[in-house]
Protein backbone atom coordinates (compact mmCIF):
# COMPACT_ATOMS: atom_id res chain seq x y z
CA UNK A 1 0.00 0.00 0.00
CA UNK A 2 1.35 3.65 -0.91
CA UNK A 3 2.19 6.01 2.10
CA UNK A 4 0.36 8.90 1.60
CA UNK A 5 3.22 12.06 2.09
CA UNK A 6 1.29 15.43 1.84
CA UNK A 7 3.70 18.19 0.36
CA UNK A 8 2.42 20.66 2.52
CA UNK A 9 3.86 19.57 5.38
CA UNK A 10 6.95 19.57 3.77
CA UNK A 11 6.97 22.72 1.81
CA UNK A 12 8.18 24.78 4.79
CA UNK A 13 12.14 22.53 4.32
CA UNK A 14 11.66 23.68 0.33
CA UNK A 15 10.59 27.67 0.60
CA UNK A 16 14.03 28.58 2.11
CA UNK A 17 16.91 27.13 -0.26
CA UNK A 18 18.74 28.71 -2.25
CA UNK A 19 18.57 26.40 -5.39
CA UNK A 20 15.03 26.56 -5.08
CA UNK A 21 14.48 30.39 -5.55
CA UNK A 22 11.55 32.77 -5.03
CA UNK A 23 9.88 31.40 -8.05
CA UNK A 24 8.78 28.07 -6.29
CA UNK A 25 6.58 30.53 -4.42
CA UNK A 26 4.60 30.96 -7.59
CA UNK A 27 3.70 27.14 -7.32
CA UNK A 28 0.26 25.61 -6.14
CA UNK A 29 -1.01 22.00 -5.67
CA UNK A 30 -4.42 23.62 -6.97
CA UNK A 31 -2.76 25.20 -9.94
CA UNK A 32 -4.89 22.91 -12.48
CA UNK A 33 -7.96 22.81 -10.20
CA UNK A 34 -10.02 24.55 -13.07
CA UNK A 35 -7.95 25.02 -15.81
CA UNK A 36 -7.51 21.33 -16.49
CA UNK A 37 -9.68 18.78 -13.70
CA UNK A 38 -8.62 15.79 -15.77
CA UNK A 39 -4.66 16.26 -15.69
CA UNK A 40 -3.78 13.80 -12.92
CA UNK A 41 -5.92 10.93 -14.23
CA UNK A 42 -5.13 11.25 -17.33
CA UNK A 43 -1.25 11.26 -16.51
CA UNK A 44 -2.05 8.13 -14.25
CA UNK A 45 -4.05 5.85 -16.76
CA UNK A 46 -1.52 6.21 -19.19
CA UNK A 47 1.37 5.48 -16.81
CA UNK A 48 -0.74 2.93 -15.13
CA UNK A 49 -1.00 0.88 -18.99
CA UNK A 50 2.86 1.57 -19.91
CA UNK A 51 4.40 0.42 -16.71
CA UNK A 52 1.80 -2.24 -16.86
CA UNK A 53 3.39 -3.16 -20.18
CA UNK A 54 7.29 -2.36 -18.82
CA UNK A 55 8.20 -1.20 -15.04
CA UNK A 56 11.48 -0.37 -16.22
CA UNK A 57 9.23 2.53 -17.47
CA UNK A 58 8.88 3.66 -14.12
CA UNK A 59 12.66 4.24 -12.97
CA UNK A 60 13.04 5.86 -16.42
CA UNK A 61 10.63 8.81 -15.86
CA UNK A 62 12.13 9.38 -11.97
CA UNK A 63 15.89 9.67 -13.59
CA UNK A 64 14.14 11.74 -16.45
CA UNK A 65 13.06 14.49 -13.88
CA UNK A 66 16.41 13.92 -11.55
CA UNK A 67 18.63 15.21 -15.04
CA UNK A 68 16.33 17.69 -16.12
CA UNK A 69 15.90 19.65 -12.56
CA UNK A 70 20.13 19.03 -12.24
CA UNK A 71 20.38 21.70 -15.51
CA UNK A 72 19.47 24.80 -14.97
CA UNK A 73 16.27 23.72 -13.24
CA UNK A 74 12.84 21.80 -14.07
CA UNK A 75 11.94 23.62 -17.25
CA UNK A 76 11.61 20.35 -19.24
CA UNK A 77 14.86 21.27 -21.14
CA UNK A 78 15.97 18.03 -21.46
CA UNK A 79 12.96 16.72 -23.44
CA UNK A 80 13.62 19.26 -26.21
CA UNK A 81 15.12 17.28 -29.29
CA UNK A 82 18.29 17.93 -31.27
CA UNK A 83 16.92 19.67 -34.29
CA UNK A 84 18.76 21.80 -36.89
CA UNK A 85 21.60 23.70 -35.74
CA UNK A 86 20.16 23.05 -32.31
CA UNK A 87 21.84 21.02 -30.01
CA UNK A 88 20.41 19.54 -26.72
CA UNK A 89 20.63 18.34 -23.72
CA UNK A 90 19.94 14.42 -24.93
CA UNK A 91 23.19 13.75 -26.51
CA UNK A 92 25.46 15.35 -23.37
CA UNK A 93 27.61 12.73 -21.84
CA UNK A 94 25.69 11.87 -19.27
CA UNK A 95 22.63 11.41 -20.71
CA UNK A 96 23.30 9.43 -24.69
CA UNK A 97 22.34 6.33 -25.01
CA UNK A 98 20.95 6.62 -20.84
CA UNK A 99 17.75 8.46 -20.97
CA UNK A 100 14.80 6.92 -22.24
CA UNK A 101 10.80 6.94 -22.19
CA UNK A 102 10.50 10.58 -24.13
CA UNK A 103 7.74 8.43 -26.41
CA UNK A 104 5.61 7.99 -22.96
CA UNK A 105 5.84 12.11 -22.03
CA UNK A 106 4.72 12.13 -25.23
CA UNK A 107 1.63 10.39 -25.13
CA UNK A 108 0.62 12.09 -21.30
CA UNK A 109 1.37 15.77 -23.61
CA UNK A 110 -0.90 14.67 -26.63
CA UNK A 111 -3.77 13.54 -24.34
CA UNK A 112 -3.22 16.51 -22.13
CA UNK A 113 -3.67 18.82 -25.10
CA UNK A 114 -6.94 17.58 -26.46
CA UNK A 115 -8.51 17.75 -23.31
CA UNK A 116 -6.93 21.31 -22.10
CA UNK A 117 -4.79 22.68 -24.83
CA UNK A 118 -2.08 24.88 -24.10
CA UNK A 119 -2.74 24.71 -20.66
CA UNK A 120 -0.23 22.31 -19.15
CA UNK A 121 3.51 22.42 -19.21
CA UNK A 122 6.04 19.62 -19.98
CA UNK A 123 7.90 20.40 -16.92
CA UNK A 124 4.54 19.88 -14.67
CA UNK A 125 3.90 16.68 -16.53
CA UNK A 126 7.41 14.97 -15.84
CA UNK A 127 7.50 16.35 -12.18
CA UNK A 128 3.74 14.25 -11.66
CA UNK A 129 5.24 11.45 -13.85
CA UNK A 130 8.22 10.98 -11.70
CA UNK A 131 5.61 11.07 -8.39
CA UNK A 132 2.98 8.66 -10.10
CA UNK A 133 5.67 6.21 -11.17
CA UNK A 134 7.25 5.96 -7.91
CA UNK A 135 4.09 5.47 -6.44
CA UNK A 136 2.41 2.77 -9.21
CA UNK A 137 6.03 0.58 -8.64
CA UNK A 138 4.94 0.72 -4.95
CA UNK A 139 6.98 3.56 -3.38
CA UNK A 140 5.37 6.48 -1.42
CA UNK A 141 2.94 9.13 -3.09
CA UNK A 142 3.01 13.16 -2.46
CA UNK A 143 0.87 15.95 -3.60
CA UNK A 144 3.51 17.92 -6.27
CA UNK A 145 2.81 21.92 -6.30
CA UNK A 146 2.83 22.57 -10.33
CA UNK A 147 2.64 26.14 -12.31
CA UNK A 148 6.26 25.44 -13.65
CA UNK A 149 6.14 26.69 -17.26
CA UNK A 150 9.09 25.26 -20.18
CA UNK A 151 12.10 26.54 -21.26
CA UNK A 152 12.71 27.95 -24.36
CA UNK A 153 16.19 26.23 -25.12
CA UNK A 154 18.17 23.88 -23.66
CA UNK A 155 22.27 23.80 -22.97
CA UNK A 156 24.39 20.61 -24.05
CA UNK A 157 27.45 21.97 -22.60
CA UNK A 158 25.73 22.50 -19.32
CA UNK A 159 24.87 19.02 -19.23
CA UNK A 160 28.51 18.40 -19.59
CA UNK A 161 29.91 20.18 -17.44
CA UNK A 162 29.47 18.35 -14.34
CA UNK A 163 26.40 19.67 -13.26
CA UNK A 164 25.44 15.66 -12.80
CA UNK A 165 26.67 13.26 -10.55
CA UNK A 166 28.76 10.52 -12.41
CA UNK A 167 28.57 6.96 -11.72
CA UNK A 168 32.27 7.04 -11.04
CA UNK A 169 31.78 10.01 -8.33
CA UNK A 170 33.58 9.59 -5.08
CA UNK A 171 31.55 10.63 -1.85
CA UNK A 172 33.03 14.06 -1.41
CA UNK A 173 31.68 14.87 -5.29
CA UNK A 174 28.23 13.24 -4.66
CA UNK A 175 27.80 15.73 -1.48
CA UNK A 176 29.16 18.90 -3.28
CA UNK A 177 27.39 18.13 -6.44
CA UNK A 178 24.17 18.11 -4.26
CA UNK A 179 24.68 21.07 -2.40
CA UNK A 180 25.10 23.45 -5.48
CA UNK A 181 21.32 22.66 -5.90
CA UNK A 182 20.30 23.34 -2.72
CA UNK A 183 19.73 19.67 -1.51
CA UNK A 184 21.59 18.53 1.96
CA UNK A 185 23.68 15.28 1.80
CA UNK A 186 20.33 13.69 3.75
CA UNK A 187 18.81 14.94 0.43
CA UNK A 188 21.58 13.14 -1.73
CA UNK A 189 21.56 9.64 -0.10
CA UNK A 190 17.89 9.42 0.04
CA UNK A 191 17.15 10.62 -3.52
CA UNK A 192 20.14 8.12 -4.19
CA UNK A 193 17.70 5.52 -2.83
CA UNK A 194 15.87 5.97 -6.47
CA UNK A 195 18.20 3.50 -7.34
CA UNK A 196 15.96 0.69 -5.91
CA UNK A 197 13.97 0.49 -9.29
CA UNK A 198 16.15 0.65 -12.89
CA UNK A 199 18.63 -0.75 -14.75
CA UNK A 200 22.17 0.37 -15.70
CA UNK A 201 24.22 -0.41 -18.73
CA UNK A 202 27.66 -2.79 -18.31
CA UNK A 203 29.91 0.89 -19.52
CA UNK A 204 28.59 2.11 -16.56
CA UNK A 205 29.92 -0.33 -13.54
CA UNK A 206 32.39 -2.46 -15.50
CA UNK A 207 35.46 -0.30 -13.73
CA UNK A 208 33.96 -1.19 -10.10
CA UNK A 209 33.32 -4.99 -11.16
CA UNK A 210 36.64 -5.64 -12.39
CA UNK A 211 38.96 -2.93 -10.48
CA UNK A 212 36.90 -1.99 -6.98
CA UNK A 213 37.93 -4.34 -3.64
CA UNK A 214 35.13 -2.82 -1.88
CA UNK A 215 32.59 -5.18 -3.48
CA UNK A 216 31.25 -8.79 -2.41
CA UNK A 217 32.81 -11.53 -4.23
CA UNK A 218 29.96 -13.35 -5.70
CA UNK A 219 28.18 -10.54 -6.37
CA UNK A 220 31.06 -9.08 -8.93
CA UNK A 221 31.64 -12.54 -10.49
CA UNK A 222 27.44 -12.66 -11.41
CA UNK A 223 27.92 -9.02 -12.97
CA UNK A 224 30.97 -10.30 -14.83
CA UNK A 225 28.98 -12.46 -16.10
CA UNK A 226 27.06 -9.88 -18.02
CA UNK A 227 29.91 -7.77 -18.47
CA UNK A 228 33.00 -8.84 -20.27
CA UNK A 229 35.97 -7.22 -19.33
CA UNK A 230 37.06 -7.12 -23.22
CA UNK A 231 36.94 -3.09 -23.38
CA UNK A 232 33.83 -2.47 -26.36
CA UNK A 233 32.03 -5.94 -25.70
CA UNK A 234 28.31 -6.21 -24.36
CA UNK A 235 29.15 -2.36 -22.60
CA UNK A 236 25.10 -1.96 -23.53
CA UNK A 237 24.05 -5.48 -21.36
CA UNK A 238 22.11 -4.25 -18.45
CA UNK A 239 22.21 -5.19 -14.65
CA UNK A 240 19.54 -4.29 -12.22
CA UNK A 241 20.82 -1.53 -9.26
CA UNK A 242 18.36 -3.21 -6.50
CA UNK A 243 19.51 -7.02 -6.93
CA UNK A 244 16.71 -8.01 -4.66
CA UNK A 245 13.73 -6.67 -5.97
CA UNK A 246 14.92 -4.42 -9.38
CA UNK A 247 11.14 -3.43 -10.03
CA UNK A 248 10.16 -2.41 -6.52
CA UNK A 249 10.56 0.67 -5.03
CA UNK A 250 11.38 -0.59 -1.65
CA UNK A 251 14.76 -0.14 0.72
CA UNK A 252 16.37 -2.86 -0.67
CA UNK A 253 18.94 -0.79 -2.16
CA UNK A 254 20.21 -0.14 1.07
CA UNK A 255 20.43 -3.73 2.07
CA UNK A 256 22.76 -4.10 -0.90
CA UNK A 257 25.46 -1.64 0.19
CA UNK A 258 25.86 -2.95 3.76
CA UNK A 259 26.59 -5.95 2.15
CA UNK A 260 28.92 -4.59 -0.80
CA UNK A 261 26.31 -5.46 -3.59
CA UNK A 262 26.10 -1.68 -4.93
CA UNK A 263 25.79 -1.69 -8.51
CA UNK A 264 27.75 1.63 -9.71
CA UNK A 265 31.18 3.11 -8.04
CA UNK A 266 28.84 5.92 -6.69
CA UNK A 267 26.33 4.00 -5.21
CA UNK A 268 28.93 2.28 -3.06
CA UNK A 269 30.39 5.01 -1.77
CA UNK A 270 27.59 5.86 0.66
CA UNK A 271 28.47 2.92 2.40
CA UNK A 272 32.60 2.95 2.65
CA UNK A 273 33.21 3.89 5.89
CA UNK A 274 32.46 8.02 5.46
CA UNK A 275 29.71 10.36 6.82
CA UNK A 276 26.90 8.56 4.90
CA UNK A 277 27.16 4.97 6.70
CA UNK A 278 24.51 5.91 9.14
CA UNK A 279 21.99 7.22 6.94
CA UNK A 280 22.33 3.62 4.99
CA UNK A 281 21.85 1.49 7.87
CA UNK A 282 18.78 3.87 9.33
CA UNK A 283 17.36 3.65 5.91
CA UNK A 284 17.96 0.01 5.66
CA UNK A 285 16.45 -1.00 8.63
CA UNK A 286 13.23 1.78 7.83
CA UNK A 287 11.73 2.03 4.90
CA UNK A 288 9.57 4.99 6.82
CA UNK A 289 12.09 7.04 7.19
CA UNK A 290 13.40 6.48 3.71
CA UNK A 291 9.87 6.95 2.20
CA UNK A 292 9.49 10.41 4.22
CA UNK A 293 13.25 11.58 3.47
CA UNK A 294 13.07 10.45 0.10
CA UNK A 295 9.96 12.47 -0.35
CA UNK A 296 11.12 15.71 1.57
CA UNK A 297 14.46 15.51 -1.39
CA UNK A 298 11.77 14.77 -4.10
CA UNK A 299 9.89 17.49 -3.21
CA UNK A 300 12.74 20.01 -2.90
CA UNK A 301 14.37 19.10 -6.13
CA UNK A 302 11.11 19.81 -7.76
CA UNK A 303 11.54 23.36 -6.72
CA UNK A 304 14.48 23.68 -8.31
CA UNK A 305 14.71 26.93 -10.48
CA UNK A 306 11.30 26.62 -11.88
CA UNK A 307 10.40 29.02 -14.59
CA UNK A 308 6.90 30.39 -13.58
CA UNK A 309 5.08 33.30 -14.42
CA UNK A 310 5.69 35.11 -17.91
CA UNK A 311 9.05 33.33 -17.79
CA UNK A 312 9.15 30.45 -20.67
CA UNK A 313 6.14 28.99 -22.50
CA UNK A 314 3.63 26.25 -22.50
CA UNK A 315 5.62 24.10 -25.28
CA UNK A 316 2.31 22.26 -27.72
CA UNK A 317 4.85 19.29 -28.38
CA UNK A 318 7.51 18.80 -25.25
CA UNK A 319 10.45 17.77 -28.04
CA UNK A 320 10.29 20.71 -29.97
CA UNK A 321 9.86 25.01 -28.32
CA UNK A 322 7.01 26.83 -29.99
Amino acid sequence: MNIIIFAALLFTAVSGTAAAGSSSSHLSKKFYHTSCPNLFPIVKSILKHQISKERRIGASLLRLHFHDCFVNGCDASVLLDDHGSFIGEQNANPNKNSLRSFNVIDKIKSRVEKSCPGVVSCADILTIAARDSVALLGGPFWNVKLGRRDSKTASFSDANSGLLPSPNSNLSVLISTFKKQGLSTTDMVALSGGHTIGLARCSQFKTRIYKKSNIDTGFAKKRQRQCPKEQRIGIDNLAPFDIQTPMDFDNKYFDNLIKKKGLLHSDQVLFSGGSTDSLVKKYSRDSEAFNRDFVRAMIKMAHIQPLTGSNGEIRKVCGRPN
